[in-house]
């Protein structure tokens, strides 16, 4: 994928691409800071590919070419080399704008203040997507917008969300690493494709009941109620919906305060009424077909949330935004590959011919596997060193991580520059980056962080890692 910065000449497009890319919290001690260099989240590989690629290749792919990338600005430099550089594998052009917002890892950031943050930026209709959506090939971003042009046409629908169908929890993970992502019970009219109600995680909701007014019932009667399917946080949007946000400043989070709140709109006349006013007559500057002059008259904006679901039969589909997540994704794809040696002499030299590697492995370049060693089921990174009569099964290691000979390691995720010593042992561990792992010792069921070199405790990996709506953007 070539990327360049977004060009000083003004270009109308239909929709602008905004792309958030946060601290990624929940994946601590993977996020976490390697020494004085960042990690950030978005360019945590999947299958040996930065995340973010994912969803990159996903709108070009759309058709949109102007991109607003939100990132901290410890993260600017790091984020900034990924886009200007060679590596990545999509083709094509997409113009990449490269905002930051000031935060620390330890602070929770709403997507509504990161939007109202950059509204100045956002001059017409845009798609709002997260660094870790990982979307299958079978629903193109196309797809999503075609869907919002044509409800949007017809009855003036404000907003279009995807939401999708988790694939089934085939990875056990400890408790340490923290929950797979839980699903959010919803209700949604079929028929019309309308989401009507999205439940909350506050503190004070019994998860056991849903509080559904009667008005909502009497006008969808044959409403459809599921707690199967969880939020992609991919949802097509009319510049007025940063003019509600700027309306209510009580809004912190997308998923925990705006759309249940814009979803009831669609069933309490009064406030309906109240909101659809601010927006006056409506004028929708593209039409379905670009090419031809939209001769019909606007419709009346409605505020109507529009739904797309897909569903777990439809594709693999999924968020890696936690630890159990990133583990599972990038076990989807390790089944899916097929290994084989490098075709270049240098390279093939660097595995040993009696390493044994399964050909549901993924091996990265320069990385250097000496002999007995034996890797099954695993992704490894560039420029590692695998020693002699090392053992990896079912495991993650970022970049230049070093096990040395003698060492086993089982369903860990190693963070880049980790090193694991001689008959040391890790089974189901994540290691922060940088993390050294001593001869002969052993670690099971843990989070590896640096601070416990220190006077850190193991209290202390956990802080700020809240449940994921804050972190939408972190």
């Amino acid at each position: 994928m070539d990327f360049s910065v977004a060009p000083p000449q003004q270009i109308t497009r239909e929709f602008l691409a905004v792309v958030l890319a946060g601290f990624g919290n929940e994946l601590v001690p993977l996020t976490g800071d390697s020494g004085n260099q960042p990690s950030p989240k978005a360019l945590l590989p999947i299958s040996n590919k930065p995340m973010i690629e994912y969803v990159l290749s996903w709108i070009e792919q759309s058709g949109i070419q102007e991109v607003l990338l939100i990132c901290p600005s410890s993260h600017r430099s790091s984020v900034s080399h990924f886009i200007h550089s060679d590596s990545t594998t999509a083709s094509g052009l997409l113009h990449i704008d490269l905002q930051t917002f000031d935060g620390s890892q330890g602070l929770s950031v709403g997507t509504c203040s990161v939007l109202k943050h950059f509204s100045s930026c956002i001059k017409g209709d845009f798609v709002l997507l997260p660094c870790d959506f990982i979307p299958p090939p079978s629903l193109p971003l196309s797809k999503l917008l075609n869907k919002f042009r044509t409800e949007t046409m017809s009855d003036g629908a404000i907003t279009t969300a995807l939401w999708f169908e988790p694939p089934a929890e085939k990875t056990a993970v400890p408790e340490e690493w923290g929950p797979h992502s839980q699903s959010t019970p919803i209700i949604w009219d079929h028929s019309t494709g309308t989401l009507l109600y999205v439940d909350t995680l506050s503190t004070d909701h019994n998860p056991e009941e849903l509080d559904i007014r009667m008005s909502l019932l009497s006008r969808y009667p044959r409403a459809s109620l599921s707690s199967r399917f969880q939020d992609s946080h991919v949802y097509v949007c009319k510049r007025e919906v940063l003019d509600l946000l700027q309306l209510k400043m009580k809004f912190d989070s997308l998923r925990e305060d705006f759309f249940p709140w814009l979803c009831k709109l669609q069933h309490q006349k009064t406030r309906s009424t109240k909101y659809g006013d601010i927006f006056g007559d409506p004028k929708p500057a593209v039409p379905i077909f670009p090419e031809e002059e939209r001769e019909t008259p606007s419709a009346t904006r409605s505020l109507r949330v529009g739904l797309l679901i897909h569903r777990v039969e439809e594709g693999f589909c999924i968020r890696a935004n936690n630890l159990p997540s990133y583990l599972e994704t990038n076990r989807h794809f390790v089944n899916d590959a097929v290994f084989t040696l490098p075709t270049d002499p240098q390279r093939r030299a660097l595995i040993d011919a009696k390493a044994s590697i399964s050909s549901d492995s993924t091996i990265g370049d320069f990385t250097k596997v000496d002999e007995r060693a034996t890797i099954k089921k695993s992704v490894i990174g560039k420029h590692c060193v695998i020693g002699k009569i090392v053992k990896i099964v079912g495991c993650i290691l970022l970049d230049h991580c070093t096990i040395a000979d003698g060492a086993k390691l089982e369903g860990s995720v190693l963070g880049k520059n980790t090193t694991v010593g001689s008959k040391a042992e890790l089974v189901r561990c994540v290691t922060q980056g940088g993390y050294e792992v001593k001869e002969n010792e052993t670690y099971k069921n843990e989070k590896l962080d640096t601070s416990d070199w220190g006077a850190g405790t193991d209290d202390q990996l956990d802080e700020g890692s809240d449940s994921d709506d804050s972190a939408e953007y972190v």
